[in-house]
């Protein structure tokens, strides 16, 4: 199931958001080596965690977390707008119907099998959430490798400049736009979810 959280409904979610918080601390700290702030020894939660932070959660049937993404809007700080604005050759793309992907994760411990699936079901998801919000845009800054695998995706993503080195990696910034015809365009190059992203459940 796919979980749309954000601080209306976050209480009803309080488990499964403490293990996305779980899990990107062993993601992004334990294996990538990112310096992050760390709580309580087991979550990576970080000025951005807010009340205008939004979460896709992919979730399984004991609402357990096996993927996640936060969205941030633009029109308030954001990583992009705020950290790394010189991945820009203009001002980052900023409005209401624009939001920021950031802390796309993928639970540890997934077989490489379910990890695809997982990671398609999110991407999917992101479409389709977008669509429902009317949300024209997403921005990012990813890692080379995975900015790469990003593009394609098959949505419509181009790169905002020239990817520089940051914080000892090599990051690049991207916009992606959403139309009706994004999720197609998805499916068209493999990335697939047996529909269950079509349905944002938020469950009480």
């Amino acid at each position: 199931m796919i979980l749309s959280i954000d601080s209306s409904n976050q209480s009803a979610h309080r488990a499964v958001i403490d293990a996305m918080f779980e899990a990107r601390k062993k993601v992004f700290v334990d294996l990538l080596g990112w310096e992050l702030d760390v709580a309580h020894g087991r979550y990576e939660i970080d000025a951005f965690d807010d009340e205008h932070a939004q979460y896709l959660v992919v979730a399984d049937d004991d609402r357990r977390h096996l993927g996640s993404a936060r969205l941030l809007p633009t029109t308030r700080a954001h990583i992009l707008g705020d950290l790394f604005p010189d991945l820009c050759n203009q001002p980052p793309p900023r409005g209401p119907h624009i939001y920021e992907i950031t802390r796309f994760c993928l639970g540890p411990g997934l077989g490489a099998a379910r990890r695809r699936r997982v990671r398609d079901t999110l991407v999917m998801a992101l479409a389709h959430h977008a669509l429902a919000r009317r949300i024209a845009a997403y921005t990012g800054v990813a890692e080379l490798g995975w900015l790469r695998q990003i593009e394609r995706f098959g949505w419509r993503c181009k790169a905002l400049g020239k990817p520089r080195r940051r914080c000892g990696m090599t990051l690049g910034a991207l916009r992606i736009d959403i139309a009706a015809d994004t999720p197609d365009r998805l499916e068209r190059t493999g990335i697939t979810s047996s529909g269950e992203a079509a349905l944002l459940l938020e469950a009480a």
